[in-house]
């Protein structure tokens, strides 16, 4: 697919970025935006021999390949479509990954050794190289990693690797890198986006992005989504800087610029668990049972005594303590820090974003497995009332994201959950 084959987007020019994309016409929560099949992948390190080296899909009866046996493929038409970007690195791979400067490398710069070695192939994509040429190289040139072969040009293709490499996840759980050319041409980075990138995995095939509508979007609005995730509030900047060469200005960073110095947080437990009280009541979700769910993004008029609360590390900390808790109990503080953990995200996050989704879904198996050891019918009744108030809310978040990934999953995870409840009455 090139430019020339868009559907729902069309190019336009912007009074600061090269290009931007703008909807041809209304478009609905949920509409697919845009499909792009991935130019190139590589697997993390830790997904090695656990997905095929081609459609990246999970599978126990993977085969290696015979010439290098550090590829993993379903069957041989995985094998057959991942050769003409394999074949230039088999025989070498094994004498290059074993070597003292592919294993110098950092983690990160080793996946951009095998993608940057895939260009040594003819890559059968001759278009979506060519956009991918075309694209803007980083504000800031390094030399590009050893590669497994020689890559003509390999300079100028990776000073385009760091601001148009995407992370591929199943779940929302990180697994491989991608280059999708037509993506990178086409979208603008928000930290409030209207749009978000899901991943199709097929068996035999690339797997595709497919960009989704977050909310209805008006015709002639431009489309933008997420270059990294809009909850590192203190350190977004420094990275749009240093890995884009650009300042956002999207109405959380407006915001955040705004509120000015961030306090610390208090170290007295009373006042600690008052402010965070006072936090999920700004927000409106301290009654899970009640509570209608809307994000406020952040601006001048947060009150300022919750501003501590917009530390990365303190976000940090909360996550590990709902994981915690949610696991091992006791479930009451669970639920208490999942629900300051989902004001949080309705303060972070735009409308549907499909973590607030996911963070509503863990919410309600914790809710339920809360509401199992209850013996008091008041509190159970409530406990599961608090249940379908937050599968209510996933449901809808997630079910308009979309399946993505794996099967099975959090979609799954809704259904059974709800065929629990619905049996309890």
């Amino acid at each position: 697919m090139s430019l020339d084959d868009l559907k729902y987007v069309k190019v336009k020019t912007h009074p600061t970025a090269r290009n931007q994309a703008v909807s041809t016409q209304p478009l609905l929560a949920g509409s697919i935006i845009l499909s792009n099949q991935a130019f190139a992948t590589v697997l993390f390190e830790n997904q090695k021999g656990r997905r095929c080296d081609h459609c990246l899909v999970l599978s126990e009866t993977l085969r290696k390949c015979s010439g290098c046996a550090s590829c993993c493929y379903c069957d041989a038409n995985c094998q057959t479509r991942h050769w003409p970007s394999h074949k230039k690195l088999c025989k070498r791979w094994n004498s290059f990954a074993s070597s003292n400067e592919f294993q110098a490398l950092p983690p990160h710069e080793r996946l951009d050794c095998v993608l940057l070695s895939y260009f040594a192939s003819p890559l059968s994509a001759d278009d979506q190289l060519a956009i991918f040429k075309s694209l803007l190289p980083g504000p800031t040139h390094h030399s590009p990693p050893p590669t497994c072969t020689p890559v003509d040009g390999a300079d100028g293709l990776y000073d385009r690797f760091g601001n148009n490499n995407f992370t591929i996840h199943s779940h929302l759980n990180s697994f491989a890198h991608g280059i999708f050319p037509l993506a990178s041409r086409l979208f603008n980075h928000s930290c409030t986006p209207n749009a978000a990138a899901r991943y199709k995995l097929v068996r035999g095939q690339a797997v595709t992005m497919e960009v989704v509508a977050l909310r209805d979007i008006a015709e002639g609005e431009e489309i933008c989504i997420p270059y990294l995730d809009p909850a590192l509030l203190q350190t977004r900047q420094q990275i749009f800087q240093l890995t884009y060469g650009f300042q956002c200005t999207c109405i959380s960073c407006e915001g955040l610029k705004s509120v000015g110095p961030i306090p610390d947080v208090p170290q007295d437990p009373a006042r600690f668990a008052a402010l965070e009280y006072r936090l999920r009541t700004f927000i409106g979700v301290d009654d899970l049972e009640h509570c209608v769910l809307r994000t406020k993004p952040i601006t001048q008029s947060l009150p300022s005594e919750i501003r501590c609360f917009l530390k990365e590390d303190y976000i940090e900390h909360l996550s590990g303590v709902f994981s915690q808790s949610s696991h091992d109990g006791p479930y009451d503080r669970a639920l208490d820090s999942g629900t300051t953990l989902l004001a949080m995200y309705l303060l972070i996050y735009p409308e549907n974003y499909p973590q607030i989704g996911m963070h509503a879904l863990e919410l309600a198996k914790t809710a339920w497995n809360a509401s199992m050891p209850m013996n008091d019918i008041v509190r159970r009744q409530h406990a599961m009332a608090q249940v379908r108030a937050c599968l209510s809310v996933s449901r809808r978040i997630l079910g308009l994201y979309g399946p993505e990934g794996d099967g099975g999953g959090p979609l799954a995870e809704i259904t059974t959950l709800q065929q629990l409840v619905d049996q309890e009455g």
